[in-house]
């Protein structure tokens, strides 16, 4: 196991009617508040009214229209309205999409030049507005994480970006907030909580017996609930226990002891970058494709564990066993209703070459679990066809 550094630093208020505590993890940060949110979803389910009544002693701003996958161009916005009313506080109310735009917002609005510069260069990250996020899409675990992906649609890039000071310092996580949400988005935000499961359960550590016990937990919770909350939405066990999956799978639980480069994130980014794709559902396409392409004689010990300890496959011979436990995550994501094919969501194969090769120029392909090239990105696409 190598060592590690894990700072719990989110003061997180879970369940039911967790909004009432809004103003006491608000208030001691400030009275200048930015709120950023994404659709009108919000106004319909009463939060956004709730919140102005808790927070009534407070001077709101609000940014919303946050993309799906959150733009550079929103994030300017919302740092130029920090920078004029002299904000205190980034109250982020939605998805992974909006704290993630949320957090450079935070961040811009304490630096002098383009928050794109943040997004390219994290080493530029230095003082951020406290950030306090409302969960309302379990998916991307950015209410308690240091990571924040932006796109920047004139470039066709899709960046991550991190830094400890992006960690909110409180987020408000109540399930009931996901009974209304459309299958898709359930479906999509599960392969997304799985996907960061798996990036950092297949890395070369060996060792992190503890740590990848606990991401195998994480797996079979999504394979579990998932069916159970696209079949009955409102159905409170199935979606607190997605929602904090979600948060578990991304807050340094389940990297702790392990390390090295991911691979599907940095490949779905690029089909985001050049398609604006949901990102659950490019990653649920890519992912068994991936997974059969580096299946080897080194690799199959670890997707055969994999196949029995989550899927409960009992399969001997340890080649047929990984192969089986492919098949059981490719089978999982297509019986929640995800497309299984990129051109299934517009995707043609005339910019594969160019995808593949800005994913190995950003993604840091060369440390990931089985090292690849632009050559083996490309095949991987093609696969996902």
């Amino acid at each position: 196991m190598n060592n590690f550094t894990y700072h719990v630093y989110t003061d997180v208020r879970f369940g039911k009617g967790q909004l009432k505590a809004l103003p006491e993890v608000v208030l001691p940060h400030g009275k200048k508040v930015l709120m950023v949110y994404g659709g009108g979803s919000i106004k319909k389910n009463g939060i956004y009214q709730e919140i102005h009544e808790l927070l009534k002693d407070c001077e709101i701003h609000e940014l919303s229209g946050i993309e799906p996958n959150p733009k550079i161009t929103s994030v300017r916005v919302g740092v130029e309205l920090c920078k004029t009313h002299g904000i205190e506080v980034v109250l982020a109310v939605g998805g992974g999409s909006v704290i993630d735009a949320s957090k450079v917002i935070a961040g811009g609005a304490c630096y002098d030049g383009d928050p794109w510069d943040l997004v390219v260069d994290s080493k530029k990250i230095g003082k951020v507005l406290p950030i306090v996020a409302v969960l309302t899409l379990a998916a991307t675990g950015s209410e308690m994480n240091k990571n924040a992906v932006i796109s920047n649609m004139e470039t066709n890039e899709k960046l991550g970006t991190a830094s400890h000071n992006f960690k909110p310092v409180a987020a408000i996580c109540d399930p009931t907030y996901l009974f209304t949400l459309p299958a898709y988005q359930t479906a999509a935000g599960t392969a997304d909580i799985m996907s960061h499961v798996f990036e950092q359960y297949f890395q070369k550590t060996e060792t992190a017996y503890l740590t990848d016990c606990i991401a195998e937990s994480i797996l079979k919770t999504c394979i579990k609930y998932c069916p159970v909350a696209l079949k009955e939405p409102d159905n409170y066990e199935a979606r607190a226990n997605l929602m904090w999956a979600s948060t578990q799978a991304l807050n340094g639980l389940t990297s702790a002891g392990k390390g090295g480069g991911w691979t599907c994130h940095p490949v779905e980014h690029e089909l985001s970058a050049f398609y604006d794709i949901t990102h659950g559902v490019g990653l649920a396409i890519v992912t068994p494709r991936w997974m059969r392409y580096i299946l080897n004689e080194d690799t199959a010990p670890k997707f055969a564990a994999y196949a029995r300890n989550v899927w409960g496959i009992q399969e001997t011979d340890t080649m047929k066993c990984a192969a089986m436990g492919i098949d059981a995550t490719e089978e999982f994501f297509k019986n929640c209703g995800i497309p299984m094919t990129l051109r299934e969501v517009g995707i043609d194969d005339s910019k594969l070459s160019v995808m593949a090769a800005d994913a190995v120029k950003f993604g840091g392909l060369s440390n990931a679990y089985v090292p690849l090239d632009e050559k083996d990105v490309e095949e991987i696409l093609r696969m996902s066809l």
